[in-house]
This record gives structure tokens, sequence and C-alpha cells, in this order.
């Protein structure tokens, strides 16, 4: 006994306030997995999204840039107390003084190394690198299917006459019109 699955709009079924038929789940999820294969193979996408990971990545970490920033104004600090010992101005308070910015220094590099821990940076080739690992999907196994449409699809909103595709990326919106897949096997589309 073969069992079929639909989709059906919840205001149907809820409020009685939609008229739309239920839509074999098959299809849609077929469709679905079809477009967003299609937006992986396409490198321009590829580069989109890595370009958009690699500016999340430096706004995210606030404290990183601030540690560093400190960092550098007490290196800075170190080579003005070390000069200033060179030209022969040794006092027990330089002397304290230079100990002390080494302890700062010490400590924020522990602090940028423990941030870096916590919040480790991807590299553009490793972003790239795990978005291309999709183009090997195997869309005939259910879990890699979902994997791919996790990763990737936002929402899927149907209408009578189309299919409006969100993805999970700033202007990843696609508009699938069923006229111009009415009749064309999906096979085709590139699943």
């Amino acid at each position: 006994m073969k069992v079929h699955r639909y989709y059906r709009c919840v205001n149907t079924k809820k409020k009685k306030l939609c008229d739309k038929k239920a839509v074999k789940k098959d299809w849609i999820e077929n469709l679905v997995v079809a477009e967003t294969m299609i937006a992986i193979m396409d490198d321009n996408v590829v580069r989109y999204i890595v370009d958009n990971v690699m500016e999340f990545q430096d706004r995210e970490n606030v404290n990183l840039p601030l540690l560093m920033e400190q960092l550098e104004e007490t290196e800075k600090a170190i080579k003005n107390m070390l000069d200033a010992i060179q030209q022969g101005i040794l006092t027990s308070s330089t002397k304290q003084r230079l100990e002390e910015l080494e302890q700062v220094k010490s400590d924020l590099e522990v602090s940028i190394l423990q941030e870096e821990i916590q919040k480790p940076k991807l590299t553009r080739e490793q972003v790239t690198f795990w978005i291309c690992r999709f183009r090997e999907t195997d869309v005939t196994m259910q879990d890699q299917r979902q994997r791919l449409i996790d990763s990737f699809v936002n929402s899927v909103y149907l209408f009578e006459d189309k299919m409006l595709l969100s993805f999970n990326y700033k202007d990843g919106q696609k508009t699938i019109t069923f006229a111009d897949i009415k009749g064309s096997d999906l096979i085709t589309r590139g699943a």
C-alpha cells in the first residue's frame, strides 16, 4: 500500500479562509531540492554567500578587535620604555612600569587566544569548501536532502500560479512559476 502525503494551507485547516488545493509533498520537495541544487552549483551564488559569511564573522566578534588594539598600544608602550632604557633612563619606576606592561601584554595575548578558541574564525577556503561539498549531495537520500534544505532553505510559499523560495542568505529569493515547470521532468532541472 502506497501512502501519499500532501501539504495544505494552514488557513484551510483552521479558519477555512483559503481555497488552495492540497499539493503533493514529494512534488514540492523535489522542486525545492532541485532549485537549491541549481543555486549551489552557481559559482556566483557561492562567492556571494562566502563574502557575506566573511563579513558577518568580522562584524560578530566585537571583543577581539578591542583586544588586538589594546595589545598594539601595549606593545608601543613597551617599545617606548625600552627606548628610554637604551638612552640611559633606568630607574626603579621605569623597571616596574616595564614589568607591568609585560604582564599586561601577556594577559592580553591569553585573552586573544581564548577569544579565538571560543569563536574560531573560518577562512574563505573553509567556507567555500563546506558549501561546495553540497554539490555532491545525493538527492535520492532523505538525510542528505534534509541537510541541504536545513542549510540553505528558509521558507517556501506556495501560490496558485507560483512558488516563492527563500534561501538563508540576503536577497536569496527565487520565484518559480508553475507555467515554467508544468509538464517538465524535475530531474532535468538539476536534481
